[in-house]
């Protein structure tokens, strides 16, 4: 522990005097890894050497080579059917070349949003999915990663490299545009899309508006959000559990918001209100944007949480519900440079372990592990250069690639998932002279990836995310993403085996399946998963073997109503009545998808409100349709009936499903008409989920 805190204390100063003495920053490596497509175009657009004197003076930046067109039986999403090139002539065409595990191509996500935004009539973005990793060539692993991260633009999955090939595309994210005549523009390889692609966008827009050959007419997608159903967790990614009681804490990072839990599922609290944003405050008002990995200090008290989309580490007074920031502005810092918190620049820390006083950061944006010392103030790299590799070495000197997931044992070594290298390894912080070691996997090159168990560098894991340390054995657990398995490693002779899971999908029992896990929390012999893409959080049993899911119940206490800006649900307006006052009848007619039910665990309730003797909340937990209620109307105006159903699949309880409607329905009294009967009828749609 002295070791270290002198580690930490001699890095701190070393970094803080470079910075200091103007020290010349390193490139981006990312832009350096990249080999750029870009045109002179698009840079001297970006840098406003476009002249605005005279229409006949403005250059134009209309290509003269045309585009490729897309190869057909390709899968498609966010689209009915296949798209091709000519179809969009008339529009600003961007084409992103991405592979969803990248995270240089999730920090450009915001940019292409920013860009629709500008340009909603004009502008049309294709994202080229052009797979990394086996596992993110699969066009169901490729859909729910549009969910995950709101992406509604089309996407083609390019998975055997075609449309890269045609294109000539060598390096993820690879942006290209197309002008309005169907003709090339240029590209620009790496992160700073904005900044390089905006100016030509909108003189692509002007030179063809006044040329009379922009075509601005609606077009329309079909966006795959639209037809999801809403489950309680929302691909939550890290889960994070307390020693000393049985509080489980969730990054419900779909929803932005942290959710507590006691271990039979009853929600505690929740932090955050459900919208996306950088918000400091009470819980019920800050805002998170898709945070990861969580840790709670040694008190029990404050819980550290890696708010990944805005590259910061929020803190959550679980005992008040207060959210302050502790580090990072809400923006992408680099090059990755010391400094005083809370104004240093993170990049994506995507997990986050709390040891006395210092705080280990996952840098993935920045490849990189920080520390930040809460006795000073000060945060900064600790292991790795930033250039992405698999080099070990120095603490200082080593290459890391995206690091995702971090455990310390009880000997000074931080081990960390190493996502992009599929490798987990360790770092030393015993001394001064510590270094990094593979533990198990891929050890030449960020390509080595695979299923396989054995020693060392012969384990093959795929894209891993979480690690934890299981005190039981010694051993190291491993959330094996890609591969939707958890492995067992041992961390002195680097021997892997798989411990639970039998190819993707989701399944209870002593043979359990996972969908993507990302996340991974121990106590005791109790092993919690954050199962990401089955929207659910597990309870693995070490002793027996035997795998559970955590049943969510009173969620929908924390869930926005429909006064609320953030209102996630459906409103219908049902026909109106006339009726006597008095008693009236309420029929709620639900067609739930075949093979569906009202959960009898989770809570499912009814509010009544409107013109009504007194408001009316009534529970139907495990009701059958139809449902029938009554309300004692006292005369005219809106009668509001609030469903916040929880439904799940017969077979597999814990599968649940959060379904949220208001019916809004016209009320007129008259003394000379007898008693209506309101009839409420909502369908379900079948969810379209891949759990097995």
């Amino acid at each position: 522990r002295l070791a270290q805190a002198r580690l930490v204390g001699l890095l701190g100063a070393t970094v803080m005097l470079a910075a200091c003495t103007g020290s010349e920053p390193a490139a981006d490596p990312t832009e350096t890894r990249a080999a750029t497509t870009s045109s002179a175009a698009l840079e001297d657009a970006a840098a406003g050497d476009q002249p605005e004197e005279t229409p006949a003076d403005i250059p134009s930046f209309a290509g003269t080579d045309p585009a490729p067109e897309f190869p057909t039986g390709l899968d498609w999403i966010n689209v009915d059917g296949e798209l091709s090139l000519e179809q969009l002539r008339g529009r600003v065409v961007l084409l992103d070349f991405w592979t969803y595990g990248c995270i240089n191509c999730i920090h450009i996500i915001p940019d292409l949003h920013r860009l629709e935004e500008e340009h909603p009539d004009e502008l049309v973005v294709i994202g080229v999915h052009s797979a990394k990793f086996v596992n993110e060539g699969a066009t169901e692993n490729i859909r729910q990663v549009v969910l995950r991260y709101g992406v509604d633009h089309p996407v083609v999955n390019d998975r055997d490299f075609e449309i890269w090939r045609r294109w000539g595309v060598n390096a993820w994210p690879t942006t290209v545009l197309i002008d309005p005549a169907g003709n090339i523009v240029g590209g620009h390889a790496g992160e700073g899309v904005y900044d390089v692609v905006a100016p030509v966008v909108q003189a692509l827009v002007d030179e063809f508006d006044r040329r009379g050959e922009l075509d601005r007419s609606a077009i329309e997608f079909a966006p795959e959000s639209i037809a999801q159903p809403r489950t309680l967790l929302s691909y939550p990614g890290k889960v994070e559990v307390a020693a000393d009681d049985d509080r489980i804490f969730i990054a419900d990072t779909g929803h932005h918001r942290i959710v507590t839990t006691d271990r039979s599922g009853n929600v505690l609290a929740v932090f955050g209100n459900g919208a996306a944003g950088f918000v400091d405050g009470p819980a019920e008002a800050a805002r998170f944007d898709s945070p990861q990995g969580m840790s709670l200090d040694a008190n029990g008290r404050v819980l550290y949480v890696a708010d990944t989309n805005n590259h910061a580490i929020r803190a959550v007074d679980t005992t008040t519900g207060d959210v302050t920031t502790l580090a990072g502005t809400g923006a992408i810092g680099w090059p990755p440079t010391a400094g005083f918190v809370p104004d240093v620049g993170l990049n994506s820390p995507w997990d986050v372990l709390v040891d006395d006083d210092l705080v280990y950061v996952a840098m993935a944006g920045h490849h990189q592990i920080w520390v930040i010392d809460l006795g000073n103030g000060v945060a900064q790299p600790l292991v790795g250069n930033a250039r992405e590799g698999v080099a070990n070495g120095p603490l200082a000197n080593a290459e890391l690639a995206q690091p995702s997931g971090l455990a310390l044992d009880g000997r000074g070594r931080l081990f960390f998932a190493d996502s992009e290298s599929s490798s987990i390894r360790s770092a030393d912080l015993t001394s001064l002279d510590g270094e990094t070691a593979l533990v198990a996997g891929g050890s030449s090159s960020l390509f080595e990836f695979g299923d396989q168990d054995g020693v060392g560098d012969a384990a093959r894991f795929q894209h891993p995310l979480g690690v934890v340390v299981w005190e039981g054995d010694g051993s190291l657990i491993v959330a094996d993403t890609y591969n939707s398995r958890l492995r067992k490693v041992d961390p002195d002779t680097g021997e892997t085996t798989t411990l639970f899971g039998t190819g993707q999908g989701w399944r209870d029992g002593a043979e359990p399946q996972f969908y993507e896990p990302g996340g991974l929390a121990i106590d005791g012999d109790t092993l919690f998963v954050a199962d990401t893409n089955n929207h659910v959080v597990r309870m693995v049993d070490l002793a027996t073997g035997t795998a559970g899911t955590l049943v969510l119940k009173g969620i929908e206490a924390f869930t926005p109503t429909p006064e609320s800006a953030d209102y996630l649900g459906t409103i219908i307006a049902a026909p109106a009545i006339v009726t006597a006052p008095g008693t009236v009848d309420i029929v709620l007619e639900l067609g739930l998808p075949p093979g569906y039910k009202i959960n009898d665990e989770a809570p499912s309730t009814i509010a009544i409100a409107g013109p009504v003797t007194a408001d009316a909340s009534v529970d139907i937990t495990g009701a059958t349709p139809p449902i029938s209620l009554t309300a004692d109307v006292t005369g005219s105006g809106d009668l509001m009936v609030d469903l916040n159903l929880v439904y799940c699949r017969e077979d597999q309880q814990s599968l649940c499903l959060f379904e949220q409607v208001r019916f809004i329905t016209p009320v007129e009294t008259a003394a000379d008409v007898s008693a209506a009967t309101v009839r409420l009828t909502h369908d379900i749609a079948v969810p379209d989920l891949t759990a097995g």
